[in-house]
């Protein structure tokens, strides 16, 4: 009795699980409602493969790791030539959309700062098209854009958790690329809203699949990562190369939506299990990286903690963490 009761739950879960695939790969955009309509004429040309690897100093900075075990580049600051990337970017007319969610007090604590000090510095030179979730688009303030660069507000359901909210921004993110970012960008990079940007993020971010080291995890021992160790989660990982910081990954449409697709699917999968990953959509990344590895890492310098005390590694703060206020900013 037991073991046929045992073949009804797994059908089940497999035609829920179906079901959510059915939803995932259709391009109906579910609770998602565009300010303006897109023309979308077809999809954007193959951006000819930018390989400026040959033209990086790997001896440069001595102190840190500079190459992964699978020689992908780590990026730090005196690596490479900013002006040699944006030339070969401009050449081939790169496109780039950044994802941004601003969702309840969000919004107004952080999104302005977000995309004005991104004017300043996030892939200046080339068109860049900001891409703002949100379930108040009528609070996101008009800002001065440089040519080339657009705004695009996207509503979006508010969920009551927070850890909803950045969990089900995998399934929007995904949506988005299938129904518009395809048709008109090269790459899309995906950044949580409560950053600010100091000095060039540019062009020599730009990758196939690019992941970011945590700033506080990258000198620390590989035991003392916090994946997620429960074997009833998708996300469990017993070993990995490095722990990745969810708050900024990119790459072109097609890897971002992969990644997207499956930290979404393995999210829902844990919720019918009634399972949540230790630390939620970063959880389920990790393990994807760790499976799938990405082709380009950014080092801490892309997005630091001021509140590290030892910032010896940083020659170049290029984003940094806004103060966190999560008691008056966070939903239960």
């Amino acid at each position: 009795m037991s073991s046929h009761r045992g073949r009804i739950a797994g059908i089940i879960t497999c035609i829920v699980l179906l079901v959510g695939f059915i939803s995932l790969y259709s391009r109906r955009l579910d609770g998602i409602a565009f300010t303006e309509k897109f023309h979308v004429p077809r999809e954007a040309t193959p951006v000819s493969k930018i390989d400026l690897d040959g033209k990086l100093n790997f001896g440069a900075r001595p102190a840190v790791q500079t190459r992964t075990s699978w020689n992908a580049p780590i990026m730090w600051e005196l690596m490479f030539d900013g002006s040699l990337y944006d030339r070969k970017h401009k050449e081939a007319d790169t496109a780039v959309a950044l994802t941004v969610f601003a969702v309840g007090r969000y919004l107004e604590a952080y999104l302005n700062t977000f995309l004005t000090s991104a004017e300043k510095h996030f892939m200046l030179g080339l068109p860049v098209t900001y891409f703002v979730f949100t379930d108040l688009p009528e609070k996101v303030q008009n800002i001065t854009l440089a040519p080339q660069r657009n705004i695009k507000v996207v509503k979006v359901e508010k969920y009551s958790r927070w850890q909803d909210i950045s969990m089900m921004r995998m399934k929007t993110i995904s949506e988005v690329i299938d129904a518009v970012l395809k048709y008109d960008f090269h790459y899309v990079f995906c950044f949580d809203v409560d950053q600010i940007f100091k000095a060039r993020f540019g062009s020599e971010a730009l990758g196939e699949s690019v992941a970011l080291l945590d700033a506080h995890y990258y000198k620390l021992p590989k035991h003392r990562f916090t994946y997620d160790r429960n074997p009833k989660s998708k996300a469990c990982m017993t070993e990995g190369d490095y722990y990745y910081h969810a708050a900024i990954f990119g790459g072109t449409c097609e890897k971002v939506k992969a990644l997207t697709d499956y930290c979404y699917v393995n999210i829902m999968e844990d919720k019918l299990n009634n399972v949540e990953a230790l630390w939620h959509d970063e959880s389920h990344l990790n393990k994807y990286f760790w499976l799938n590895k990405p082709t380009k890492l950014l080092s801490p310098e892309y997005c630091w903690d001021e509140n590290i005390g030892d910032a010896s590694d940083i020659q170049l703060r290029r984003l940094i963490w806004a103060p966190k206020d999560y008691e008056k900013l966070r939903t239960r």
